[in-house]
């Protein structure tokens, strides 16, 4: 990045049955994000009751990030996650709040080791709550199969050419 922060970004998430693990990605965000945070919460297009936090047009992310967004370019260095056992190729994305935050609705979908594709980004990616995103996770997980997974695994890849969804 220009800003001279580092490359990639790391941060604990939730995963298989609420495990935390470190989750690699490339960094999209000014290297103070998290201190902007506090400060935009307002602005959080999910409310205030949900645990996401999501902007529109969030000024935190760089140029090179919103790139790197919009094509899931980002979420290559999740393989490296992926070859330690820690996330599978498709399944729930997996969160970056504690499962202590989860509601009893949500839990199933820690039943499966989180993915860096599921069935939530191929029908809205951000565009959709956490409540939501949790039913397609459960879905996903109720109808899992090598078949499906290729499915899907397809769809993402024409999600991200139109750019569906990418914040």
């Amino acid at each position: 990045m220009c800003d001279g922060g580092p490359i990639l970004f790391v941060q604990d998430r939730t995963g298989y049955l609420g495990k935390r693990f470190r989750l690699f990605k490339f960094r999209t965000m000014v290297v103070n994000a998290e201190e902007l945070k506090k400060s935009l919460q307002a602005q959080n297009i999910h409310g205030d009751s949900s645990p996401d936090f999501k902007l529109r047009d969030d000024p935190r992310v760089t140029r090179i990030g919103g790139f790197l967004r919009r094509t899931s370019l980002d979420e290559l260095p999740n393989l490296f996650n992926v070859v330690r056992g820690e996330m599978a190729l498709v399944g729930p994305r997996p969160t970056s709040f504690d499962a202590g935050t989860y509601s009893m609705r949500h839990l199933p979908r820690l039943a499966v080791r989180p993915g860096l594709t599921g069935l939530w980004q191929t029908s809205g990616r951000a565009n959709i709550g956490f409540d939501q995103r949790s039913d397609l996770d459960i879905s996903y997980i109720r109808r899992m199969s090598f078949i499906f997974d290729l499915s899907l695994i397809a769809r993402t890849i024409k999600a991200i050419r139109k750019g569906d969804g990418a914040m």
